[in-house]
């Protein structure tokens, strides 16, 4: 069976469910469009590449033309495993169908993402540090303090932290709940925060856990 789907972050919002204020990120999956199969024989593992269309393109007919020039009509383009027996439902040039156990209101998912990529931090935002105190001639600041290895000629031990590059890793947030899902607009109202800023790439599949 197909593992997964892919998604657009469109932000974070909040809706009552059960009486109760629930903070949510909505995901876009929709505009998927099935551009080639892997199977074994040709590519030696089986998926299904799929790409979303542009959103200059999305309200114009499908042409089947357009998979020649991918980059051109395509955001993105990505693959999705899928077991061999699953293939024969999937044609080149149709929209991609949208796994129900997945989307359905109620189950649970795990998504992954790109972080937010901060550039270089240091050790308070990054790590969040307290730093030192801000009054009686302390000079202190925002330094990361002593990284010695208490040797006479020490060494830095192997994950010290200290400031550096934040952000911008693969992550994932599990069994995350789907609070409403709309199979026809093709969005998902997922619990929680989840990784990456508005408009990264999102994979979502069903939870494993």
């Amino acid at each position: 069976m197909v593992i997964g789907i892919w998604g657009k972050k469109i932000g974070m919002t909040q809706v009552f469910s059960k009486d109760k204020v629930v903070p949510v990120t909505v995901l876009d999956v929709s505009h998927w469009y099935v551009t080639g199969i892997k199977t074994k024989e040709s590519d030696g593992y089986t998926a299904i590449q799929v790409g979303r269309l542009k959103d200059r393109y999305v309200d114009k007919p499908f042409s089947l033309q357009w998979l020649k020039k991918l980059t051109t009509y395509f955001d993105f383009i990505r693959e999705i495993k899928a077991d061999e027996q699953d293939l024969a439902n999937y044609t080149i040039g149709k929209p991609f169908k949208v796994t129900k156990d997945i989307i359905a209101a109620g189950a649970e998912v795990d998504v992954s993402g790109v972080t937010k990529g901060c550039g270089f931090a240091g050790v308070i935002r990054r790590h969040g540090f307290s730093g030192g105190p801000a009054s009686h001639g302390s000079s202190f600041g925002r330094a990361p303090g002593s990284i010695g290895f208490m040797t006479a000629c020490g060494r830095v031990i192997k994950g010290k932290k200290l400031p550096g590059r934040m952000g911008g890793v693969q992550r994932m947030m599990r069994n995350l709940e789907v609070i409403e899902a709309d199979v026809e607009p093709h969005i998902m109202l997922v619990k929680g925060s989840i990784p990456g800023k508005t408009g990264t790439l999102v994979f979502i599949r069903k939870s494993k856990r």
